[in-house]
């Protein structure tokens, strides 16, 4: 495991200077420990920051604030583990058993039967399961939640899963698979603006978007792309919505057919076919595709309108949906606005712990002899002289203080203990993060 995300780690800092790396791990960490505030004023800040890919070593922890998945687990304590202890339903078991040796097995984490890797992966497909019975499972769900488990423990994997399958790609996994036909249609009206040569190859060819879009959209380009554009392209996606998934789609559909030149290697349906499942690897690659991603004129509002489109000429041609699926959501941001009733603060946790006799002082938090000081001061009231060691001044409720009184002498306090309000166990001014996701990456 730890080679793989030493792998994932290396591949970064070639690319992206040392330097560059640590001020953008500080920045991230700022947003994650403030989420709240900035997904509220500077959202658009975030989208800029995932644009240009989120650290690895946060990743994880990312994923899980922008998707909503944390903010489901605080609401649902202890549910997967109630989802986990379950016996689940022996039909989808079977299904979800002979899928386990196929999500990415040259990755160390899935390589070997009955690993860990593969134990989470079937404990939160079937956990999904469980969760919604209605829906059950569905083989392009195996890769997404081995993605998430790269890079989050089991539960917070399921969480996340929950919300790819609710939010961003509602009804992708359903029996009938009538969200992805509705949004093939989608990809190929949306083609003859980005590309026409394309767009007409395929109309001559009579290829049905089914054929060649299906893999890219319901693993979300897990099984197509290489690894390191597979992570950018999530990181945009948690972000921003299934449009970042339908721009890579018409990127690839536009680099690999837009152009006559390319087209003479595809004369039939099946030349076709084979050039779309084996793309060339620069219009892969990473720097190249997230840039083209970026720049593709493609928005939420055309999406929808589209839809709209394309729904309507189903219900013409086929009747209406047999699967009611709730609405798609555009992204982190949609996501945190349409979240019903009283939402849970997401609270950090700290990664410097100290021991319970340690003593932290930040540049605004005062000396304890001056605490102290500042305590006595306010419970003795404003006194024209000091009493003396043995002696305390009575202060009455109007505030007069009346004359010294013996009293018994107090234990000093040690000079080197600081007061409860110094002992480090909650702030959120730490410099990184101790949640267990954080030790993935």
């Amino acid at each position: 495991m730890l080679s793989g995300v030493w792998c994932l780690a290396s591949a970064w800092l070639e690319e992206v200077p040392l330097e560059v790396l640590r001020q953008r791990e500080s920045k991230w960490l700022d947003m994650l420990n403030n989420w709240d505030k900035w997904m509220a004023k500077k959202h658009k800040k975030i989208r800029l920051r995932c644009q240009k890919g989120i650290p690895p070593s946060l990743r994880g922890r990312a994923w899980q604030y922008l998707s909503g998945g944390k903010v489901k687990l605080q609401q649902n304590p202890g549910k997967f583990d109630e989802l986990d202890m379950s016996p689940g339903d022996p039909k989808w078991l079977d299904v979800i058993e002979r899928d386990l040796h196929r999500q990415f097995p040259f990755h160390e984490m899935f390589v070997s039967r009955g690993g860990h890797g593969q134990q989470d992966l079937f404990r939160v497909l079937k956990a999904y399961t469980l969760y919604r019975p209605e829906e059950g499972y569905c083989q392009a769900q195996a890769p997404i939640a081995a993605v998430l488990l790269m890079h989050m423990p089991a539960e917070q994997a399921f969480w996340c899963l929950v919300q790819v399958c609710e939010k961003y790609l509602p009804g992708y996994y359903s029996e009938k698979l009538e969200a992805i036909q509705l949004d093939g249609e989608i990809l190929f009206s949306l083609l003859q603006k980005v590309s026409p040569v394309a767009h007409k190859h395929l109309s001559r060819q009579k290829i049905d978007p089914l054929l060649y879009m299906t893999e890219w959209f319901m693993c979300a380009f897990a099984r197509t792309l290489p690894w390191s554009s597979v992570l950018r392209v999530w990181d945009m996606f948690f972000c921003e919505g299934v449009k970042i998934i339908f721009r890579v789609g018409l990127v690839l559909l536009k680099h690999a057919l837009g152009s006559p030149e390319k087209l003479k290697a595809c004369q039939g349906q099946y030349e076709t076919i084979e050039q779309l499942r084996s793309l060339s690897p620069k219009i892969m690659q990473e720097a190249f595709l997230v840039q083209e991603v970026i720049e593709l004129p493609v928005t939420e509002r055309q999406i929808e309108r589209e839809h709209l489109i394309q729904l309507r000429r189903w219900k013409e041609t086929r009747g209406e949906l047999e699967c009611r699926s709730p609405p798609r959501m555009h992204g982190a941001k949609a996501i945190l606005d349409a979240e019903p009733g009283p939402r849970p603060a997401l609270q950090p946790s700290p990664s410097i712990r100290l021991p319970p006799d340690a003593t932290l002082l930040t540049s605004k938090a005062k000396p304890p002899k001056q605490v102290q000081k500042e305590k006595r001061t306010k419970a003795s009231g404003q006194l024209d002289k000091s009493p003396g060691p043995n002696q305390a001044t009575v202060v009455t409720a109007s505030g007069d203080a009346c004359p010294p009184q013996d009293v018994p002498p107090r234990d000093p306090v040690p000079q080197d203990s600081a007061p409860q309000d110094f002992i480090y166990h909650g702030s959120q001014e730490s410099l990184t993060s101790q949640e267990s996701e954080d030790t993935y990456l």
